[in-house]
């Protein structure tokens, strides 16, 4: 089996290659040209793999179906009267759930050993990892249109009008990809796939269920108004709705972007520490 100096060797040779050959030389990538170019080959995989979208496609119709009429009747007398509730708390837990994918997708890289070329190649080192979470960026959008199509079938009408629905779909979209950065880490962290997978849904179940996507916490016990009170899944659910009827409250905003700030700043250089000490 080849070994990690070997790889680093033929990277080194192939590139002073490149440099001999007559003509000017290829400017040096940026951490930005780099970085897409890892996020496209994110999308190559799915397309030369398209089961990978059924998470992005199926789940989203499934969740929003199966909730608006179990619960719709029940808790707000009708559909139609609990889907203008429920649809900005759904579309925030289909598209957080699939974040876990990230680590999966990328731990599965690391047991394959792709993750050993990548850090041989003269490029930004965090660039694999940024990559991977701006592909994964395009799957969140995609399952953020489905909810939001069938969400205006059933009879959801957002009050912030195409402004309010593109704001809440950019503040999602922000909040996963930071959110993902948690789930990079342990795909450093364990061994397994099925591992990552495990951990990854220990922390999201309780999170996307103990919030207010569902009902008001008014009606939830002391003990779990605290803990709804304090979750960032809540935050994000009350500003997306907010932003939806047009009636968004900066303060609201201003704590989601603390919980993304804090989770780039703490579990990004934690996942690039594990990154870069990966044997």
């Amino acid at each position: 089996m080849t070994s990690t100096t070997d790889r680093t060797a033929d990277t080194a040779t192939a590139v002073a290659d490149v440099l001999k050959m007559p003509g000017p030389r290829p400017a040096r990538p940026t951490a930005w040209s780099t970085s897409l170019s890892f996020g496209w080959r994110a999308l190559l995989k799915i397309k030369h793999v398209p089961e990978q979208l059924f998470d992005v496609t199926m789940f989203p119709i499934m969740f929003t179906l199966m909730f608006t009429y179990l619960f719709g009747g029940a808790l707000a007398g009708s559909t139609s009267t609990y889907v203008q509730f429920l649809l900005p708390g759904i579309l925030v837990q289909t598209v957080v759930m699939i974040t876990m994918y990230t680590g999966l997708t990328l731990n599965k890289d690391i047991e394959k050993g792709v993750f050993d070329r990548f850090r041989s190649l003269p490029i930004w080192r965090p660039s694999p990892l940024v990559g991977a979470l701006l592909g994964d960026v395009v799957r969140y959008t995609i399952a953020s249109i489905i909810v939001l199509i069938l969400g205006l079938v059933l009879g959801f009408r957002p009050d912030g009008g195409f402004v309010g629905v593109v704001a809440s779909i950019g503040l999602l979209l922000l909040f996963s990809f930071s959110l993902s950065w948690i789930w990079t880490m342990f795909a450093m962290l364990m061994r397994t796939e099925q591992a990552v997978m495990g951990v990854s849904m220990f922390i999201l179940f309780p999170l996307t269920f103990a919030s207010n996507i569902f009902v008001d916490p008014a009606t939830m016990p002391g003990w779990l108004q605290a803990f709804v009170g304090v979750n960032p899944i809540s935050a994000l659910v009350t500003s997306i709705r907010g932003l939806m009827a047009g009636s968004v409250e900066m303060a609201d905003l201003a704590v989601v972007f603390g919980w993304c700030a804090g989770f780039v700043v703490i579990f990004g250089p934690l996942t690039m520490r594990l990154y870069n000490r990966k044997s």
